[in-house]
Parts: structure tokens; C-alpha cells; sequence
């Protein structure tokens, strides 16, 4: 049994820089008497790690292309953290060591083609391990889905729910979210098929509906930003959670968005974001933009002190609307690494709904992880609504 296994959290891709920062935060956040790990490829990268965080912790390796040593770790801990990306390169095999051992798994992933594919090649397995494989445990999509469930829970409409959130930040994006994103849109193509196989296989909801629902761009008169619609992993996790959790009501839909203060800087967004879809099209030009960029490269402390981001969600039902905040620091390396470390935190220690397979980070932890994120510094706030409150 998962219980009594030697260790109850690894933290696969250590000495990496997000992976660092988890490191680090476990460190500082892990309750007395966890028996946690490091793991990575290098021995030699692990062992100063462990020495710079001054904790006495076991050291495994293992790497992502040997299925052999991914395996065994995955048999030796209840669950698995990984920052190891792109995931779509990396990360099948550890998904299938721990589906198949029964062990749970978090990570930072933002590419639906590859949650798609796990879906489809181990949900069933994890199913019938216990296993929970939770993906997006960072700032994909974290704020999003707690944001919204946050929303919706003020809200408490019995009919119909529509959902907008607006995202805006002033950070750094690390080189792995850069590296993910290139790859996501160069595999338009392959994530379009697998996620129609997705949908031919899922079970839906009965007598409800939850969607994502493409917006359009506009000027927001409650928010007052100029928004722009976002085609990331979010507005499909948001979905998911929606089709799963029945307080979402009969028919819930969510739109997500860029905002910003003038027309201009959404135009520019939009045109920076059509060339990064374009480049990524472009062999020659996919390999320059990459190698700007390297996975692992990542902003100084004093730069991410100065970063943040905020997430408004406005949800409206029964002729009532609510507008919500999450808010937070650096979005990219410090806050991610914390939703992270806090989502593997809450699988293990908190008093969870019962699930298996493959689960949204609403649908595995909910109100348990919205609370440990409160606790942690990420604000969720109520600006205005039928029970609104600041805090």
C-alpha cells in the first residue's frame, strides 16, 4: 500500500531552476516528520542542492528517459512532483510508472496535447491503482481553477453560471513555460486530433454541460480592461472541473482572457502572441527563438521580487453577479513553485474528496488546497457581489 512506502513525496527534477525554487520551499514548509527526497539525473547537482538547503534528506537518481529508474521511485513514495518539460518530451513515462504503481503525481504542465494523451494512455490505470494524476499545479492553472471554483462557490446560483477571468501580470516567463509554449503551438495539428479522441472517449456529465467558450475581444465595462482571449490549457482545465463538480450548476461556461488598461498594449499583445504562433510554425525560426531561451534560465531574485499578477474572475447566475481576485507575486518561478509544493502538500496530508485517475487540481483538493494557498500569501478576495468581503 501507497501508505506504507518508504517515503511520501519526491521531488523529481530538483536541481533544475523551478525545481529548485520547490526545493526551497519545501525546505522551509515541509512539516516536521515528511519524509521527502530529491531526484534527478546528476548526483553530484543533488548533493549541492541538498547541502545549500541544509535539510537531511535521501537523494535519488533517476531520469526521464530511463523508464527503469522512474519506476522505482514511483514504487518507493506516495506521490511524485516533477518540473521536468517539456512534458510532452519528458514526461510520459513517469505518468505511466506512477498510474501503474498507484502513487499520486502532480505537475506544472501547460500543454493540453500531452494532459490529453495521458488521459487517453493512463486514467483507466490510475483508476484502478488509486493513483490521482493531477496536472497544472503551477500558474497553469492553478489561480484559474481555484479562482473560479472561489467565484462560484460566492455566487451560489442553482441555474445557469457564466464565468469570465481576466488575467494580467508584470513578470518574467520562465524558459520552460517559453519552451512548452513553442512546442504546444508547433503540434497544433497532433493536439487537435488527440483531444477529438479525448472526447470521443470521456464520459460527460448527465443533465449538465460545462464548456470552455472562445470570447471575443472587447472593452469590459465592470473591469474596465480592454481583454483579449487567451488560448491556453486554463479556460480547459476550468471545464473539466466545471463537468465534474455538480455545484458548478447545469450549465456553466467559461471565457478567459488578457486584460489591459489601453487598446494599444492589447493590440501589441496580440500581434507579439500571432508571431510566437507563427515562428513556432517555422522550423528555422522555432530553433532561434528556443535557443534564446533555455529551459532552466530564470530571472534574478530581485527581478521576481518585483513581479505579480492578478487574476479577476467575474461569475454571473440567477441575475446576480460576483467579482472575485486571486492575487500574488511572481507568477512564473516563486508562486508556481509554491501552488506546486502546496498541491502535492494537500494530496498527502488533507482531508481530500475521494478520487482517482486522472483530476483537476478543484475537482482533487477544492476548498482544502484554496485554503492552504490563502495561508500561503496568494490573495482570494470577494470585490463585489451578494456576500461581498475583502481578505
Amino acid at each position: 500500500m501507497a501508505a506504507a512506502r518508504e517515503l511520501d513525496l519526491v521531488l523529481f527534477g530538483a536541481t533544475g531552476f523551478t525545481g529548485a525554487l520547490t526545493a526551497d520551499y519545501l525546505a522551509r514548509h515541509a512539516p516536521a516528520g515528511l519524509r521527502w527526497a530529491l531526484a534527478g539525473r546528476s548526483q553530484a547537482k543533488l548533493e549541492a542542492l541538498r547541502e545549500r538547503l541544509g535539510v537531511d534528506v535521501p537523494l535519488l537518481t533517476a531520469d526521464a528517459t530511463d523508464p527503469a529508474s522512474l519506476a522505482d521511485v514511483a514504487r518507493r513514495t506516495r506521490l511524485v512532483i516533477t518540473t521536468v518539460g517539456p512534458y510532452i518530451d519528458y514526461g510520459e513515462p513517469l505518468v505511466a510508472a506512477c498510474a501503474e504503481a498507484g502513487t499520486d503525481y502532480v505537475d506544472l504542465t501547460g500543454e493540453p496535447e500531452f494532459v490529453d494523451r495521458m488521459y487517453l494512455a493512463h486514467h483507466a490505470a490510475a483508476e484502478r491503482s488509486g493513483a490521482r494524476i493531477v496536472h497544472a499545479c503551477g500558474f497553469d492553472s492553478v489561480p484559474y481553477d481555484l479562482g473560479v471554483l472561489h467565484a462560484v462557490q460566492e455566487l451560489q446560483a442553482g441555474g445557469p453560471v457564466t464565468v469570465r477571468g481576466v488575467v494580467r501580470a508584470g513578470a518574467q516567463f520562465s524558459g520552460g513555460t517559453f519552451h512548452s509554449a513553442m512546442t504546444a503551438f508547433s503540434r497544433a495539428r497532433q493536439h487537435k486530433s488527440v483531444s477529438a479522441e479525448r472526447r470521443r472517449v470521456e464520459p460527460r456529465p448527465e443533465g449538465r454541460r460545462a464548456r470552455a467558450v472562445p470570447g471575443k475581444p472587447h472593452r469590459d465595462p465592470l473591469l474596465g480592461y480592454w481583454l483579449m482571449p487567451l488560448p491556453t490549457i486554463d479556460p480547459i482545465v476550468v471545464a473539466r472541473s466545471g463537468a465534474a463538480l455538480a455545484s458548478y450548476g447545469p450549465d456553466f461556461r467559461y471565457s478567459h482572457y488578457a486584460g489591459t488598461k489601453t487598446l494599444r498594449y492589447a493590440a501589441g499583445g496580440a500581434a507579439a502572441a500571432g508571431a510566437m504562433v507563427l515562428a513556432a510554425q517555422v522550423p528555422p525560426l522555432r530553433r532561434l527563438a528556443l535557443g534564446r531561451i533555455r529551459p532552466g534560465d530564470g530571472p534574478s531574485e530581485a527581478r521576481r521580487a518585483r513581479s505579480w499578477f492578478t487574476v479577476d474572475v467575474v461569475a454571473e447566475g440567477d441575475g446576480r453577479t460576483v467579482h472575485t481576485r486571486v492575487s500574488g507575486g511572481d507568477p512564473g518561478y516563486d508562486e508556481t513553485a509554491k501552488m506546486l509544493a502546496e498541491s502535492a502538500l494537500c494530496l498527502l496530508l488533507d482531508d481530500n474528496p475521494p478520487t482517482a485517475g486522472q483530476v483537476t487540481t478543484a475537482q482533487a483538493m477544492g476548498t482544502a488546497l484554496l485554503a492552504r494557498l490563502q495561508a500561503a500569501g496568494i490573495g482570494f478576495e470577494v470585490l463585489s457581489g451578494p456576500l461581498a468581503r475583502i481578505g
